[in-house]
Protein backbone atom coordinates (compact mmCIF):
# COMPACT_ATOMS: atom_id res chain seq x y z
CA UNK A 1 0.00 0.00 0.00
CA UNK A 2 1.40 3.30 -1.10
CA UNK A 3 1.24 6.60 0.23
CA UNK A 4 -1.58 7.17 -2.03
CA UNK A 5 -4.05 4.25 -1.20
CA UNK A 6 -2.96 2.75 -4.40
CA UNK A 7 -2.21 -1.03 -3.48
CA UNK A 8 0.82 -2.63 -5.35
CA UNK A 9 0.64 -6.31 -6.73
CA UNK A 10 4.06 -6.65 -5.59
CA UNK A 11 5.20 -10.76 -4.59
CA UNK A 12 8.00 -10.41 -1.70
CA UNK A 13 10.78 -13.10 -1.66
CA UNK A 14 11.24 -15.34 1.35
CA UNK A 15 14.75 -16.25 2.60
CA UNK A 16 15.30 -19.51 0.42
CA UNK A 17 15.09 -17.56 -2.92
CA UNK A 18 17.10 -14.56 -0.86
CA UNK A 19 19.60 -17.01 0.47
CA UNK A 20 20.51 -18.38 -3.01
CA UNK A 21 20.51 -15.06 -4.58
CA UNK A 22 23.21 -13.81 -2.21
CA UNK A 23 25.28 -17.16 -2.18
CA UNK A 24 25.55 -16.68 -6.26
CA UNK A 25 26.20 -13.04 -5.25
CA UNK A 26 28.79 -13.65 -2.60
CA UNK A 27 30.82 -16.16 -4.53
CA UNK A 28 31.28 -14.07 -7.60
CA UNK A 29 32.22 -10.80 -5.64
CA UNK A 30 34.67 -12.96 -3.50
CA UNK A 31 36.19 -14.76 -6.77
CA UNK A 32 37.19 -11.11 -8.72
CA UNK A 33 38.62 -10.30 -4.73
CA UNK A 34 40.41 -12.91 -4.38
CA UNK A 35 41.95 -11.85 -7.63
CA UNK A 36 42.15 -8.66 -6.83
CA UNK A 37 44.11 -9.23 -3.56
CA UNK A 38 46.38 -11.72 -5.38
CA UNK A 39 47.44 -8.89 -7.57
CA UNK A 40 47.81 -6.42 -5.41
CA UNK A 41 50.33 -8.38 -3.20
CA UNK A 42 52.67 -9.11 -5.74
CA UNK A 43 52.11 -5.07 -6.41
CA UNK A 44 52.63 -4.19 -3.03
CA UNK A 45 55.55 -6.46 -1.90
CA UNK A 46 58.24 -3.65 -1.96
CA UNK A 47 55.83 -1.73 0.40
CA UNK A 48 56.43 -1.91 4.13
CA UNK A 49 53.65 -3.86 6.27
CA UNK A 50 51.62 -0.78 7.35
CA UNK A 51 51.54 0.08 3.46
CA UNK A 52 50.38 -3.31 2.72
CA UNK A 53 47.94 -3.58 5.48
CA UNK A 54 46.00 -0.93 4.50
CA UNK A 55 46.02 -1.94 0.84
CA UNK A 56 44.32 -5.08 2.06
CA UNK A 57 41.76 -3.35 4.08
CA UNK A 58 40.78 -0.49 1.05
CA UNK A 59 40.64 -3.95 -1.10
CA UNK A 60 38.42 -5.36 0.76
CA UNK A 61 35.99 -2.54 1.45
CA UNK A 62 36.02 -2.31 -2.12
CA UNK A 63 35.44 -5.30 -3.27
CA UNK A 64 32.51 -6.93 -1.09
CA UNK A 65 31.04 -3.72 -0.10
CA UNK A 66 31.56 -0.98 -3.07
CA UNK A 67 31.20 -3.00 -5.75
CA UNK A 68 27.59 -4.73 -4.62
CA UNK A 69 26.90 -0.82 -3.77
CA UNK A 70 27.42 0.04 -7.47
CA UNK A 71 25.90 -3.06 -8.73
CA UNK A 72 22.34 -2.52 -7.14
CA UNK A 73 22.63 0.99 -8.11
CA UNK A 74 23.47 0.92 -11.80
CA UNK A 75 20.87 -2.32 -12.09
CA UNK A 76 18.32 -0.60 -10.27
CA UNK A 77 18.17 -3.24 -8.20
CA UNK A 78 19.32 -6.24 -9.91
CA UNK A 79 22.47 -7.84 -9.16
CA UNK A 80 23.90 -10.70 -11.27
CA UNK A 81 22.50 -13.49 -8.39
CA UNK A 82 18.97 -11.63 -7.99
CA UNK A 83 18.60 -11.40 -12.13
CA UNK A 84 19.44 -15.53 -11.83
CA UNK A 85 16.51 -16.17 -9.23
CA UNK A 86 14.26 -13.46 -10.71
CA UNK A 87 14.42 -11.09 -7.77
CA UNK A 88 14.51 -7.50 -7.53
CA UNK A 89 15.00 -4.73 -4.80
CA UNK A 90 12.72 -1.99 -4.82
CA UNK A 91 11.39 0.58 -2.92
CA UNK A 92 8.61 0.30 -0.15
CA UNK A 93 6.62 2.32 -2.63
CA UNK A 94 7.48 0.11 -5.62
CA UNK A 95 9.83 2.48 -7.41
CA UNK A 96 13.16 1.69 -8.21
CA UNK A 97 15.92 2.19 -5.56
CA UNK A 98 18.87 5.37 -5.96
CA UNK A 99 22.13 5.91 -4.64
CA UNK A 100 21.19 6.03 -0.64
CA UNK A 101 18.75 3.01 -0.74
CA UNK A 102 21.58 0.49 -2.03
CA UNK A 103 24.41 2.83 0.21
CA UNK A 104 22.14 1.76 3.26
CA UNK A 105 21.91 -2.05 2.64
CA UNK A 106 25.27 -2.75 1.92
CA UNK A 107 26.47 -0.61 5.12
CA UNK A 108 24.10 -2.39 7.17
CA UNK A 109 24.69 -5.71 5.05
CA UNK A 110 28.75 -5.50 6.32
CA UNK A 111 27.40 -6.16 9.93
CA UNK A 112 24.36 -8.62 9.13
CA UNK A 113 25.53 -11.01 6.35
CA UNK A 114 29.81 -10.71 6.90
CA UNK A 115 30.24 -9.99 10.12
CA UNK A 116 28.04 -12.34 11.65
CA UNK A 117 27.82 -15.15 8.96
CA UNK A 118 24.06 -14.24 7.90
CA UNK A 119 22.80 -15.32 11.37
CA UNK A 120 21.24 -11.42 11.65
CA UNK A 121 19.84 -11.26 8.16
CA UNK A 122 17.73 -15.04 8.30
CA UNK A 123 16.78 -14.45 11.43
CA UNK A 124 15.39 -11.04 10.56
CA UNK A 125 13.98 -12.21 7.73
CA UNK A 126 12.10 -14.73 9.28
CA UNK A 127 10.20 -12.54 11.68
CA UNK A 128 9.50 -10.16 9.19
CA UNK A 129 6.04 -9.90 7.10
CA UNK A 130 7.49 -9.42 4.27
CA UNK A 131 10.81 -11.09 4.71
CA UNK A 132 12.83 -8.16 4.84
CA UNK A 133 16.35 -8.23 6.51
CA UNK A 134 17.72 -4.88 8.63
CA UNK A 135 19.11 -3.17 5.75
CA UNK A 136 15.99 -3.48 3.97
CA UNK A 137 14.16 -1.79 7.03
CA UNK A 138 16.95 1.31 7.70
CA UNK A 139 17.20 2.10 3.88
CA UNK A 140 12.79 1.20 3.24
CA UNK A 141 13.66 -0.95 0.79
CA UNK A 142 12.19 -4.54 -0.38
CA UNK A 143 12.91 -7.92 -2.50
CA UNK A 144 10.41 -8.32 -4.83
CA UNK A 145 10.05 -11.46 -7.32
CA UNK A 146 9.56 -10.34 -10.91
CA UNK A 147 9.44 -13.71 -12.49
CA UNK A 148 5.93 -15.00 -11.33
CA UNK A 149 4.24 -18.53 -12.55
CA UNK A 150 1.71 -17.86 -15.16
CA UNK A 151 -1.76 -19.00 -13.84
CA UNK A 152 -4.29 -19.62 -16.45
CA UNK A 153 -7.68 -17.78 -15.38
CA UNK A 154 -11.31 -19.65 -16.49
CA UNK A 155 -14.03 -17.10 -17.34
CA UNK A 156 -17.25 -16.94 -15.23
CA UNK A 157 -19.13 -18.83 -17.28
CA UNK A 158 -22.88 -16.21 -18.61
CA UNK A 159 -25.84 -16.55 -16.61
CA UNK A 160 -29.30 -18.21 -18.33
CA UNK A 161 -30.85 -15.80 -20.93
CA UNK A 162 -33.75 -15.77 -18.72
CA UNK A 163 -32.07 -14.02 -15.97
CA UNK A 164 -30.69 -11.57 -18.32
CA UNK A 165 -31.54 -8.19 -16.44
CA UNK A 166 -33.31 -8.98 -13.31
CA UNK A 167 -30.38 -7.83 -11.10
CA UNK A 168 -29.92 -4.15 -12.50
CA UNK A 169 -31.47 -2.79 -9.18
CA UNK A 170 -29.13 -4.95 -6.85
CA UNK A 171 -27.28 -2.72 -4.02
CA UNK A 172 -23.55 -4.41 -4.63
CA UNK A 173 -22.23 -1.28 -2.68
CA UNK A 174 -22.01 -3.98 0.78
CA UNK A 175 -20.50 -7.08 -0.78
CA UNK A 176 -16.37 -7.36 -0.15
CA UNK A 177 -13.91 -8.33 -1.90
CA UNK A 178 -13.03 -11.19 -0.82
CA UNK A 179 -16.54 -12.75 -0.90
CA UNK A 180 -16.71 -11.80 -4.74
CA UNK A 181 -13.57 -13.84 -5.14
CA UNK A 182 -14.73 -16.70 -3.49
CA UNK A 183 -17.80 -16.85 -5.70
CA UNK A 184 -15.07 -16.30 -8.62
CA UNK A 185 -13.13 -18.87 -7.91
CA UNK A 186 -16.89 -21.27 -7.34
CA UNK A 187 -18.07 -20.29 -10.58
CA UNK A 188 -15.03 -21.00 -12.78
CA UNK A 189 -14.09 -24.37 -10.94
CA UNK A 190 -18.02 -26.08 -9.89
CA UNK A 191 -17.56 -28.32 -12.95
CA UNK A 192 -14.71 -30.00 -11.40
CA UNK A 193 -16.14 -30.36 -8.05
CA UNK A 194 -18.49 -32.88 -6.51
CA UNK A 195 -22.57 -32.31 -7.62
CA UNK A 196 -23.39 -32.40 -3.75
CA UNK A 197 -20.39 -30.73 -2.44
CA UNK A 198 -20.94 -28.05 -5.08
CA UNK A 199 -24.34 -27.76 -4.41
CA UNK A 200 -23.69 -27.16 -0.74
CA UNK A 201 -20.93 -24.56 -1.70
CA UNK A 202 -23.17 -22.23 -3.99
CA UNK A 203 -26.32 -22.37 -1.35
CA UNK A 204 -23.57 -21.09 1.19
CA UNK A 205 -22.17 -18.34 -0.99
CA UNK A 206 -25.54 -17.47 -2.31
CA UNK A 207 -27.28 -16.65 0.70
CA UNK A 208 -23.89 -14.81 2.30
CA UNK A 209 -24.18 -13.26 -0.84
CA UNK A 210 -28.00 -11.91 -0.30
CA UNK A 211 -27.38 -10.89 2.92
CA UNK A 212 -24.62 -8.69 1.88
CA UNK A 213 -26.53 -6.91 -0.49
CA UNK A 214 -30.18 -6.75 1.40
CA UNK A 215 -32.45 -8.93 -1.11
CA UNK A 216 -33.23 -12.62 -0.97
CA UNK A 217 -32.39 -15.46 -3.91
CA UNK A 218 -35.35 -15.29 -6.09
CA UNK A 219 -37.54 -18.21 -5.45
CA UNK A 220 -36.93 -20.84 -8.22
CA UNK A 221 -33.65 -19.63 -9.28
CA UNK A 222 -30.79 -22.19 -8.67
CA UNK A 223 -28.12 -20.92 -6.44
CA UNK A 224 -25.33 -21.65 -9.08
CA UNK A 225 -27.48 -18.88 -11.52
CA UNK A 226 -27.93 -16.67 -9.41
CA UNK A 227 -24.43 -16.21 -8.64
CA UNK A 228 -23.60 -15.99 -12.54
CA UNK A 229 -26.20 -13.15 -13.06
CA UNK A 230 -25.03 -11.63 -9.76
CA UNK A 231 -21.26 -11.58 -11.21
CA UNK A 232 -22.29 -11.04 -14.70
CA UNK A 233 -24.07 -7.84 -13.08
CA UNK A 234 -21.05 -6.51 -11.17
CA UNK A 235 -19.22 -6.83 -14.22
CA UNK A 236 -21.43 -4.96 -16.25
CA UNK A 237 -21.52 -1.98 -13.86
CA UNK A 238 -17.61 -2.36 -14.08
CA UNK A 239 -17.06 -2.19 -17.14
CA UNK A 240 -20.04 0.86 -18.08
CA UNK A 241 -18.02 2.86 -15.40
CA UNK A 242 -15.03 1.90 -17.45
CA UNK A 243 -15.73 2.51 -21.02
CA UNK A 244 -19.52 4.13 -20.70
CA UNK A 245 -22.81 2.95 -21.44
CA UNK A 246 -23.17 0.84 -24.09
CA UNK A 247 -24.58 2.35 -27.28
CA UNK A 248 -27.58 1.36 -28.41
CA UNK A 249 -28.09 -0.68 -24.99
CA UNK A 250 -32.27 -1.31 -24.39
CA UNK A 251 -33.05 -0.12 -21.00
CA UNK A 252 -34.26 -2.68 -18.61
CA UNK A 253 -33.02 -5.50 -20.59
CA UNK A 254 -29.61 -6.38 -19.05
CA UNK A 255 -25.96 -6.09 -20.05
CA UNK A 256 -25.49 -7.35 -23.61
CA UNK A 257 -29.67 -6.34 -25.11
CA UNK A 258 -29.39 -4.01 -28.05
CA UNK A 259 -32.03 -2.48 -29.66
CA UNK A 260 -32.03 -3.51 -33.56
CA UNK A 261 -30.89 -1.86 -36.41
CA UNK A 262 -33.30 0.04 -38.27
CA UNK A 263 -34.29 -0.79 -41.84
CA UNK A 264 -32.81 0.88 -44.45
CA UNK A 265 -34.93 3.80 -46.34
CA UNK A 266 -36.44 2.60 -49.50
CA UNK A 267 -35.34 3.57 -52.48
CA UNK A 268 -37.23 7.16 -53.58
CA UNK A 269 -37.74 7.83 -49.80
CA UNK A 270 -36.10 11.23 -48.65
CA UNK A 271 -33.56 12.01 -46.90
CA UNK A 272 -33.65 12.88 -42.75
CA UNK A 273 -33.23 16.07 -42.08
CA UNK A 274 -30.10 17.57 -42.09
CA UNK A 275 -28.35 14.86 -44.38
CA UNK A 276 -26.97 15.19 -47.63
CA UNK A 277 -28.09 13.35 -50.71
CA UNK A 278 -29.96 13.89 -54.06
CA UNK A 279 -33.37 14.10 -52.44
CA UNK A 280 -34.50 17.64 -50.76
CA UNK A 281 -34.96 17.43 -46.83
CA UNK A 282 -38.37 18.26 -45.24
CA UNK A 283 -38.88 21.41 -43.49
CA UNK A 284 -39.49 20.72 -39.73
CA UNK A 285 -42.44 21.34 -38.16
CA UNK A 286 -43.38 24.94 -37.20
CA UNK A 287 -41.67 26.55 -39.57
CA UNK A 288 -43.30 27.99 -43.23
CA UNK A 289 -42.15 26.11 -46.37
CA UNK A 290 -39.77 27.74 -48.86
CA UNK A 291 -41.46 29.62 -51.93
CA UNK A 292 -40.69 27.49 -55.12
CA UNK A 293 -39.07 29.79 -57.49
CA UNK A 294 -40.49 30.01 -60.72
CA UNK A 295 -38.85 29.06 -64.06
CA UNK A 296 -36.85 31.03 -65.61
CA UNK A 297 -37.98 32.05 -69.30
CA UNK A 298 -36.09 30.51 -71.87
CA UNK A 299 -34.26 32.90 -73.95
CA UNK A 300 -35.27 34.41 -77.14
CA UNK A 301 -34.77 32.36 -80.17
CA UNK A 302 -33.72 29.07 -78.59
CA UNK A 303 -35.15 25.79 -78.43
CA UNK A 304 -38.58 26.97 -78.86
CA UNK A 305 -39.26 27.44 -82.78
CA UNK A 306 -40.98 30.99 -82.63
CA UNK A 307 -39.44 34.35 -84.25
CA UNK A 308 -40.34 37.31 -82.84
CA UNK A 309 -41.72 39.87 -84.93
CA UNK A 310 -39.67 42.02 -86.95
Amino acid sequence: MTGDAVVLGLRPARLPSRGLAYCLDIAVYLSGYVAVAVGLAFATASLDEAAQAAVAVSGFVLGLVGVPIAVETLSGGRSLGKLACGLRVVRDDGGPIRFRHALVRGAMGVVELLLTFGAVACTASLVSERGRRVGDVFAGTLVVRERVPRQQVMPVPPPPPWLAGRFTGLDLSAVPEGLWLAVRQYLTRMGQLDPQVGAAMAARLADDLAARTGAPVPAGVPAAAYLMAVVHERQSRDAARAFGPAAGAVPGAGAGAYAPAPPPPAYGTPAPFGTYGTHAAPVPAGLPAPATPAPAPPAPGRGTGFAPPG
